[in-house]
């Protein structure tokens, strides 16, 4: 059934039919669909529009409709309705007769399919913040665990200097409440709910918006009829933090796939997140961290594919628009997956902690403890870097550690060093040494792990 066909004398073309249904997909707004006519049944009961039986009469058989939607037993893809919209009202005439063209009395599919997406990014983004929170515990739960293991950090991919595991995973823990922030913030503004402006002008009808929103849980109605209908900034906004978050679980990604490497070895991938080789037997290969990082690329070309169909529109509504729920679906899916897989890998990989001690013991990573030792000492900063940049070329030179040259040595760069200096290139002093908040000093971790668990379940 189509719900536009008076005006038209001939049939639709295939081909057009082709790229014009969206039943295909669209289908998953069935149980939003069916939730928004219900309460609109109930505004047109309230405004006169429909008797107190009809309106029940007509609740009943969208009910009916419902249940056979959540138990499985409907093939949208055999169907031949138009949209998911066409088919609740074909499915509602079918059920309780001529009755059920009365649902749609100032209506449009205009308003009709924006508050559906409202009611589905809705439920999906706490959907997605409650996998946020998960990966977020399993992250903490992680940096406890591991909370003595001291590792290289890095810059330009290069060895830096040593921070804790612990650090390095409440890291990403900022990310992740980030993420959280962003999608409590958007969750604001996508529950307006636009059900009562019709197609782009409002409504004759004397509905109830202010009800109509409650009923279906919105803060509050749409203000304008054309941005009600033609909005969706929401979309674009959902699709935002989705990539932002895809971004973030790409770079933890690509950390953990050089973590895993045999070149550095910090870490073992857990059997369930890996795959082999069908050549080399020795290979387990980090293809869910692969798959994780390549995922992101398609979640980026979902956002920039909907900005640019919305960029050259005018008001209000236009057909292009349909564009914007596969993206927006496979966006959620991808994200949800992702997820849940990186979950699977933080809480199955084990730490190779005397491997991770030993490469923050190289690469000179406590050249700057010498430097801010210098400075102690009386010595500007910008003399005492020249002088442990030196002190650093002698041990390449040598082929040894700074802590393994002789004080005779060091001193011979500047007599400011004492026998004191040993203590200070320690690995566990220097990394204690930076106890300051935001630090990866001992104390520092452990008190940002509480406010990060906090922070988890606020």
């Amino acid at each position: 059934m189509s719900l536009w066909g008076g005006r038209f004398t001939g049939g639709t073309s295939s081909m057009f039919k082709q790229v014009n249904d969206s039943l295909p997909f669209d289908h998953i707004l069935a149980e939003q669909d069916i939730s928004g006519s219900i309460v609109w049944s109930q505004a047109l009961h309230k405004a006169g529009v429909l008797t107190e039986q009809e309106q029940s009469h007509i609740e009943h058989g969208l009910e009916q409709i419902l249940s056979r939607v959540k138990a499985g037993e409907i093939d949208f893809h055999q169907r031949s309705e138009e949209d998911i919209h066409s088919f609740v009202e074909t499915e509602l005439i079918a059920a309780i007769g001529e009755l059920g063209k009365k649902l749609h009395t100032g209506r449009s599919r205009n308003d009709q399919v924006a508050t559906d997406l409202r009611l589905w990014c809705r439920l999906h983004l706490k959907k997605i913040r409650e996998d946020l929170q998960q990966l977020a515990h399993a992250l903490a739960h992680s940096a406890h665990t591991n909370i003595d293991v001291i590792m290289p950090g890095y810059t330009h991919l290069q060895r830096a200097q040593p921070v804790r595991y612990a650090h390095w995973c409440l890291a990403y823990g900022e990310m992740l409440l980030r993420d959280m922030s962003r999608i409590d913030d958007t969750l604001n503004r996508v529950n307006h709910c636009p059900l009562g402006v019709g197609a782009l002008a409002g409504t004759t009808f004397p509905v109830d918006r202010h009800d109509i929103a409650d009923a279906l849980g919105f803060s509050q109605p749409c203000a304008n009829s054309l941005d009600a209908v033609s909005d969706r900034d929401y979309v674009l906004e959902t699709l935002f933090i989705a990539s932002t978050s895809m971004m973030h679980m790409s770079r933890m990604a690509e950390d953990l796939i050089f973590f895993n490497s045999g070149e550095a070895g910090f870490i073992q991938l857990g059997d369930a997140v890996t795959s082999g080789s069908s050549l080399m037997p020795q290979k387990k290969n980090p293809d869910a961290l692969e798959l994780m990082r390549g995922k992101c690329g398609r979640v980026f070309g979902h956002l920039q594919s909907l900005l640019v169909t919305m960029k050259g529109l005018p008001l209000a509504y236009n057909k292009d628009m349909q564009e914007d729920k596969e993206g927006l679906f496979d966006t959620m899916n991808q994200w949800h997956i992702c997820l849940c897989i990186a979950k699977e890998v933080i809480e199955s990989m084990t730490l190779n902690k005397a491997r991770c001690r030993e490469a923050a013991q190289q690469g000179y990573a406590n050249a700057t403890e010498l430097a801010d030792y210098l400075v102690a000492k009386g010595i500007p900063f910008r003399t005492a870097h020249d002088i442990t940049g030196k002190v650093v070329l002698c041990a390449l030179e040598k082929g040894c550690a700074i802590e393994s040259l002789s004080l005779t040595e060091l001193q011979s760069h500047s007599p400011e060093i004492a026998d004191d200096v040993y203590d200070i290139l320690d690995l566990d002093f220097l990394v204690n040494k930076r106890k300051i908040l935001g630090g990866t000093g001992l104390s520092a971790v452990e008190n940002a792990l509480r406010v990060f668990k906090d922070a988890i379940n606020g």
